[in-house]
Parts: C-alpha cells; sequence; structure tokens
C-alpha cells in the first residue's frame, strides 16, 4: 500500500473572550475515500449503539453523565441543552429510542460514530472547502448560515466556527458550504468540549477519531494520512 505525508493542519484561532471556556481536539485526514460504509465500520456502529442501549436504556439524559461536559459547554455560552442539543445527545436519544441512526456517507458515519462514543458534540467539515484561517468565536448579531438538509443556522452569541467566507458550523449543526459530500477527499473535524473536559481524555478521542479515519476512510491501495492536536495545546 502506499504512504502518503501526514496531513498539514489547520490554520485554527480562538477568540480571547471565550477562549477560557472552551477546550478542542482537532483531526485532520487525508485522502480520504467517501462513499458507502462498509462492512467494518458497519459493525462497529451496530456494536456501540447496544452497548449504550445495554447501559442506559430508561435513564434520561440528566441521569447519563457522559451527556453532562456537552450541556455544561452550552451552559457556558447561555443556550438551554434542553432546548437545543449538542449533536452528541440529540444522536444517543436517537439510539435510546430504537431509531435508526441517518447513514448517508462513510465519514459521516465515522464522525457520529466517534460522537457517540465520545459523547461530545463533533463539527465535520470537507478542508478544502475552507478558506483561510479558521476560528472559532461567538456568532455575532444577525450571522447564520444555511444548514445541511436544515433552513438557516442562527449564530449570534454562540460557539461558532469561521473562516473567511463567514461562519460554517457550531456544535449543533454543520453547513451546507462545507460539508462533506463523495468528492470530499481531505477532512477536517473538531471536537467541541468545555474547558474542564479531562486533558488525558480528549487525547484518547482525539486518537481514536485518527484511527477511525484511518480504518474506515482509506482510498483503494493507499493509507489515509492523519493528524491531531489540543486546544489549548
Amino acid at each position: 500500500m502506499a504512504g502518503s505525508s501526514d496531513p498539514s493542519p489547520v490554520d485554527f484561532r480562538v477568540a480571547p473572550e471565550i477562549a477560557a471556556t472552551i477546550r478542542l481536539g482537532l483531526v485532520r485526514g487525508e485522502p480520504v475515500s467517501v462513499g458507502e460504509a462498509g462492512p467494518a465500520l458497519d459493525g462497529e456502529m451496530a456494536a456501540l449503539a447496544a452497548e449504550l442501549v445495554e447501559r442506559h436504556a430508561g435513564r434520561s439524559p440528566s441521569e447519563i453523565e457522559g451527556l453532562a461536559p456537552g450541556r455544561d459547554l452550552y451552559r457556558a455560552f447561555g443556550i438551554d441543552p434542553t432546548r437545543t442539543r449538542p449533536s452528541s445527545e440529540a444522536l444517543l436519544r436517537r439510539v435510546l429510542l430504537g431509531k435508526p441512526l441517518p447513514r448517508v456517507l462513510n465519514a459521516v458515519d465515522v464522525c457520529n460514530l466517534c460522537s457517540l462514543r465520545f459523547l461530545l458534540p463533533i463539527g465535520l467539515y470537507d478542508r478544502e472547502a475552507i478558506r483561510g484561517p479558521v476560528e472559532l468565536r461567538r456568532g455575532r448579531p444577525g450571522e447564520s448560515f444555511r444548514g445541511i438538509r436544515k433552513e438557516d443556522i442562527h449564530l449570534e452569541g454562540r460557539p461558532t466556527v469561521a473562516d473567511e467566507e463567514g461562519p460554517f458550523g457550531n456544535p449543533s449543526s454543520d453547513s451546507l458550504r462545507t460539508s462533506v459530500t463523495p468528492a470530499t477527499r481531505s477532512l477536517f473535524l473538531v471536537i467541541f468540549a468545555p474547558a474542564r473536559f479531562d486533558r488525558s481524555r480528549l487525547e484518547a478521542d482525539v486518537a481514536f477519531a485518527r484511527g477511525a479515519i484511518e480504518r474506515h476512510l482509506a482510498p483503494p491501495g493507499k493509507l489515509a494520512a492523519t493528524s491531531g492536536s489540543l486546544y489549548p495545546p
């Protein structure tokens, strides 16, 4: 199999006014082959879903300890997590209700696998659709982006990932502009956590995400190279 060099990191920064409220895992992967999930990924997702049902069936979100960090992150930004759920909590809710997870593309499935395993929201973006440096900041008055299969997502006051063209993600939704498609060859993932989140645990989450990309998204005959980092370093 032909190898490839580690993907270059994204020029990523966090606005000073929110730097003390957040901890992030940043993951890059390329080249990737985006399409239908293979049997190994299907099996890994099914096994995790069964484990989560066995562990948490019949419990309310407030009784599931692993959901607390995502909820704490939202509260730090003045967001009620019972009204606007972190994407990880919404996924777990589907699993516990016996509903199937959305299955469209293997890269999205890998992101959902990681989010369910970590119980943290994750943003998934096509790296080549991002323009210039990336900043995590609060959404400005009137800011929004067009969501994937959704209406405009309003961002004022909320944690917002933006590039030179404007906002493209937050812990609840990703934008259509930077969404992953079968043409995607380069991925950027952001794992969102509150500042108090254990650093060693987030390091393990980044390592798992890198491994999942390498296992499930490698192009035929090639290796999917990955890199990862934390904010703050």
